[in-house]
């Protein structure tokens, strides 16, 4: 399932019980953090309290991006879960690095990578099936 506004894309790649791997690609600003917000806090309210979010191809990222990612960070840690970064680039892991957001939002290399520091039994199958 994907659901996009102009200049961002979410797309669920994977889940399983209380966790979802999404793709976030395109640009993060200002003009898409309504709808950011909005997709995964629906998410989030239906019950999924750990998010690993594929960032392989978002592209851009500023302020008010990154003040989305912290308020779903928030939002899911008053539900004892966590949010994850997967293959950040080049100009987010900047961006985090200079606000000092690394610990908040821990960026690992890959999807695989992030769902390890999941429970065992919050992990979703990965990589997901493709249907024939």
């Amino acid at each position: 399932m994907s659901t996009q506004t102009h200049r961002l894309t979410i797309t669920r790649l994977a889940g399983s019980g209380d966790s979802t791997v999404l793709r976030v690609s395109g640009e993060l600003d200002q003009t898409c953090e309504e709808f950011f917000l909005r997709t995964l806090g629906a998410s989030v309210g239906a019950g999924h309290r750990y998010l690993v979010l594929d960032v392989t191809a978002l592209f851009f990222c500023d302020s008010r991006g990154l003040n989305c990612l912290l308020a779903i960070r928030w939002l899911l840690e008053r539900k004892n879960g966590k949010i994850l970064l997967a293959g950040a680039g080049r100009h987010l892991t900047q961006l985090l690095v200079q606000t000092g957001s690394t610990e908040l939002l821990p960026v690992r290399p890959t999807v695989g990578q992030a769902l390890n520091d999941l429970p065992v039994e919050h992990r979703p199958a990965w990589p997901p099936e493709t249907a024939p």
